[in-house]
Order: C-alpha cells, then sequence, then structure tokens
C-alpha cells in the first residue's frame, strides 16, 4: 500500500508531532529510527519518553520480518513465565547461553539482554496499547543443555483487533502466507507478529512524539565531526535529510535479499531468492556502517531453516517433519527431520558445504500411509490439492526405483536407507537422528501439532510404538523438495553492551546505535529458543534509546 500526499509524489507521513526545520530543507528529530520491525518497540520507548522520533520504512508497510513471524520473544524471567506459575530466572538463562554459545566475547552483550529484557515487558505492559503478553509452551531449542528447560521462556503479544488501528492497520504488513496466496480480509484481527507490530505502531504514533515515513530508503549516514548526527534518504526518487540530535538506530534488518553480499559471504546460500525474509532486507543499513568504519561480525551466518518448495516454486519456513525421511544426493537419510528448525537448516548448509554431497535441496520421501494421516500441504483428512502434482512440488512414484529416478540417487542406497528407517519405526527408537525423543519434538508434534486424521491416531500404536517414526512402506511413494532457506540473516554490525556500533578498534561511533538483524547477535551462531531474534530486536532499540538519554537498564 502506498499513501500519498496530494502532488502524489511524496509519502504521508504518520505522525503525532512536527519536525523542527533547518537550513535548505532539513528537517531535525531527536532520534531517528532506520526500520520499522523490532525496533518499533524501540521507537516506541523513545517517544514516550518526549523525544521527537522519527522512524523510516523503505517499504510501503511496517513490521518487515517480525509481521511474517508468530510474533514470540524469548524473555527469561519477565512477568508473563511468573504469572503463567513458571519457575524461572536470568541466573538459569544466563548458565544456558554461556553453555550453548560458549563464546566470551558475547557474555556483556547476554548479560545487557537478560537484565534488560523483563524491565523492557514491565515497562511495556503499562500502555494500553501492548496490555498483557501471554506466556508460550515452546521448549527451548536445547532444552537439555544446562539451564536449558522444557517449559521454554517465549512470551506472545495478545491479537490485536483491527478496529483498535483503524485505517492504520492498513499499514501493517500481511504474514507471508498471506503476502504469497491470500487476498487479506479487511478488517481481520492481527495476530502474531502483525499484533506486535500493530500495537507498537498504535502506541508509538498515541505518544505525540512519533513520525512514521514510508517508501524512505536509507542512502547513507551523516558524520561531522566523527559523530553520526543524521541519515540522507531517498524518497519517491526525491533526496531527502534528517538530523537527529541525539542518535540514530539502525533497525533495518538484515541483507537476506542482496544477492552480491550474500554470495560474497555465505558460500551455502541461495543468493536470497529463497529467502524467507522481507523484501526491503537488502542490507542498506550495514552497507551504511560500513561506510563509515564499522566493524561487523558473523556475516557469514543466518537464521538457517528448511523450505518446503511450495507450488509457487518457492519455499516456504518448515518447522518440522511428522512423517516419511529426507535424503541426499547419495539417498542417504542426514539429519533429525524434526529437530528444531535453525539446527535443521544449519545442518543442510553444513553439509552441503563440506561433504561434496547435495544437500542443498534434499528431498522428503513420503508414502500413501502419511498422505492418507496427515494430508500434504493442507488440512489433515483433505485431499492434496491438484495443483502440488501440477506444478511438480510433490511428485508421485509407484515405486522406489521410481522415486530414485525422479531425485537422482542410487537406488540401492535409497532402498538401504528406507529399510533401516523402518527398522526404527517398527521399535519406536530412531538409533541415528533420535526422531521423537527431545522436548521439542514432542511438544510441536503431539502437543499444539497439526491434527492426525482418523486412520492414522498420533497417539503410539503397536505398529509404531513412536508415532514420529511411522513405517515408510505403502506405495504409492511421494516426494517433495526441501531447500535451504532462511527467516533472516544472522551477522551485522558490531555492537556493545548499549547497542553502540564499533569501530575496528573497539571504539564506539558516537551517535550510532544497532539492533535486530542489523547487529550481529548477542547469541553468536546459536538459536537458544523460539522469539531469540525478535527479542534481541526489542531489547537492544530499548537499551540504545536508554543510552542516548545517558540512562541504563
Amino acid at each position: 500500500m502506498t499513501l500519498k500526499d496530494e502532488d502524489g509524489q511524496t509519502p504521508v507521513p504518520w505522525q503525532g508531532t512536527s519536525a523542527d526545520s533547518a537550513e535548505g530543507g532539513e528537517e531535525v528529530y531527536d532520534v531517528v529510527f532506520v526500520g520499522s520491525g523490532g525496533g518499533l518497540v524501540g521507537a516506541y520507548v523513545a517517544a514516550s519518553r518526549g523525544l521527537r522520533t522519527l522512524v523510516l520504512e523503505k517499504t510501503d508497510r511496517v513490521g518487515g520480518t517480525v509481521a511474517y513471524s508468530g510474533g514470540g520473544a524469548w524473555f527469561p524471567g519477565s512477568a508473563p513465565l511468573r504469572r503463567a506459575g513458571i519457575d524461572d530466572d536470568t541466573a538459569s538463562a544466563r548458565t544456558y547461553l554461556r553453555d550453548i554459545v560458549a563464546d566470551p566475547s558475547r557474555e556483556r552483550l547476554q548479560d545487557a539482554y537478560l537484565k534488560a529484557g523483563p524491565q523492557l515487558i514491565d515497562e511495556l505492559e503499562q500502555n494500553e496499547w501492548f496490555q498483557s503478553f501471554v506466556y508460550g509452551p515452546v521448549p527451548d531449542y536445547y532444552a537439555s543443555r544446562p539451564g536449558g528447560t522444557t517449559e521454554g521462556r517465549t512470551i506472545f503479544p495478545s491479537d490485536l483487533p483491527a478496529e483498535r488501528l483503524g485505517e492504520r492497520a492498513e499499514l501493517v504488513r500481511d504474514s507471508l502466507y498471506t503476502e504469497r496466496w491470500w487476498d487479506a480480509e479487511p478488517g481481520q484481527n492481527l495476530g502474531g507478529g502483525r499484533a506486535l507490530i500493530g500495537r507498537a505502531l498504535g502506541a508509538f504514533l498515541g505518544t505525540g512524539n512519533g513520525t512514521l515515513k514510508l517508501n524512505t530508503a536509507l542512502q547513507s549516514l551523516v558524520v561531522e565531526d566523527g559523530r553520526v548526527v543524521g541519515v540522507d534518504a531517498l524518497s519517491e526518487g526525491r533526496q531527502v535529510h534528517f538530523r537527529a540530535r541525539h542518535g540514530v538506530i539502525l533497525a533495518a534488518g538484515g541483507f537476506e535479499r542482496d544477492r552480491e553480499l550474500r554470495e560474497k559471504h555465505q558460500p551455502a546460500a541461495h543468493g536470497g531468492q529463497w529467502s524467507n525474509g522481507a523484501p526491503g532486507n537488502t542490507g542498506d543499513a550495514l552497507k551504511a556502517g560500513i561506510a563509515i568504519g564499522a566493524d561487523t561480525d558473523l556475516l557469514d551466518e543466518a537464521w538457517y531453516v528448511p523450505g518446503l518448495v511450495q507450488p509457487d516454486g518457492l519455499p516456504f519456513f518448515h518447522t518440522g517433519t511428522r512423517g516419511g525421511i529426507w535424503v541426499n544426493g547419495d539417498g542417504e537419510r542426514f539429519v533429525n527431520e524434526t529437530r528444531p528448525y535453525d539446527q535443521a537448516g544449519h545442518e543442510i548448509a553444513r553439509l552441503h558445504t563440506t561433504t561434496g554431497v547435495r544437500h542443498a535441496p534434499c528431498y522428503w520421501i513420503l508414502d500413501q500411509r502419511q498422505i492418507d494421516r496427515d494430508s500434504f500441504g493442507g488440512a489433515p483428512g483433505q485431499p492434496v490439492q491438484e495443483e502440488w502434482f501440477t506444478s511438480g512440488a510433490l511428485r508421485k512414484a509407484e515405486t522406489l526405483e521410481e522415486v530414485a529416478k525422479l531425485v537422482d540417487v542410487p537406488v540401492e542406497a535409497l532402498r538401504h536407507t528406507i529399510e533401516r528407517y523402518n527398522t526404527f519405526a517398527h521399535s519406536g527408537v530412531d538409533e541415528d537422528f533420535h526422531r521423537g525423543e527431545s522436548a521439542w519434538d514432542q511438544m510441536f508434534h503431539y502437543t499444539i501439532g497439526f491434527p492426525a486424521g482418523p486412520n492414522y491416531p498420533m497417539q503410539p500404536t503397536a505398529d509404531w510404538p513412536n508415532s514420529l517414526l511411522m513405517p515408510l512402506d505403502t506405495p504409492p511413494y511421494y516426494v517433495a523438495t526441501v531447500a535451504l532457506s532462511d527467516i533472516g540473516t544472522k551477522g551485522g554490525l558490531k555492537t556493545d553492551e548499549h547497542a553502540r556500533v564499533l569501530r575496528p578498534d573497539g571504539a564506539a561511533i558516537p551517535g550510532l546505535y544497532a539492533s535486530g538483524n542489523t547487529a550481529a547477535p548477542m547469541s553468536g551462531r546459536v538459536y537458544p529458543g523460539a522469539g531469540t531474534p525478535i527479542g534481541s530486536s526489542m531489547v537492544f532499540a530499548y537499551l540504545a534509546v536508554l543510552d542516548l538519554l545517558g540512562a541504563s537498564a
């Protein structure tokens, strides 16, 4: 959606206050945020403290990849957990992060995150727009490690009635599913990440100190005497200049949609075309920071996920597999297909780049028994939509020989792989990859997973004691493609515990901050639990505002 003023050229600013003017038509604010995802929470924090706050959004809608998400945020020790009766504290979460990240250089960032997170949630819940967050039972992704918990530490925003936002509801980016396949119905409630963004937008504009400008892309940072004092941007083909009295906060997502950067830093990646990140995430903020001497970290990393290739030819973020197996180019199984998605994605990337065997894409092999139980691409009990077959996204074969030919793997290797898997299915124990044993496997696919069809209940049976290991022995067989996808890049500008952007010598660049996927994460190369990226974008934007005001968490 593009909103314009009367001359049909300039994006209409949504604002509660006007900017001060300077010579040359420059607009002056106290703080400028670049990006409108999780950083929009930080923009509210700034505006609620009386700062004239500008949010620049490159596209015609707010929310970025956060709007695509379920909206969960990983906040150990926060009030929503206590209200749900979850016995959790930041000390155990610190133990957990130290163990799984195992990187002393990130410990100060972790400590800042753990301290500020509960405080931020307490503050947000005092605002009528945010109301109360709710606990969601999602186990930590390494729940068996020291400090990990099977109950999890993830909280979610409540759904937001569209009428509360009024016409502003149209400003919030649709979910990824809706954006690709559905026409959104006017007046629908905002759920998941859209609810978080909608609530943050309402709170931000409701302060009377917030201005939002759409269709306005960052070009460069303005530096005077070594300090960042503003930004140059391009708006509908027109050069615009914004000065920031206190600071600029870069919260514009990662560089997942920039082919050149991905091919340079990520040899396993796909150039961006198979990303599930927002289309505007081309690394503008990262490039602007590098141009003025900022240091970077973990540019080879991404929040990798398996992506089930859809009838439109593009992958969709795949959270786990209840039946069938994935095989590589040698016809061999190589991973617990139900492993937490970031771990499964990283394993695909690692094996693809280190073994010389094709793993990206790999192939998901199912049989008629699973199709009868779960259907495919839709609700259990419903027939598979014909477009899956006509597009070639799901292919059918009567024999394993035909399956091997379809995916170009050795038939004897494939037959051996399936026979071995079937022994595990009948014993109930996956001796190779332990599918069905972890808290994540059991939570996602037993407690809140998709319901099973009437003929094949999810509860274990005598034929298969572990219902995530259903035998693969009932022709015809079916083949789908699983690509290496992501929900954003992970590396970015190097920051300290105050979200200040650093130079290679470790000195902070005055006036410049970064959060979310624009910054290298406190969690390093791992994904601690559901909502870590969103939680990080919120917390470090919050810490940036506190620092530029001379305060602390």
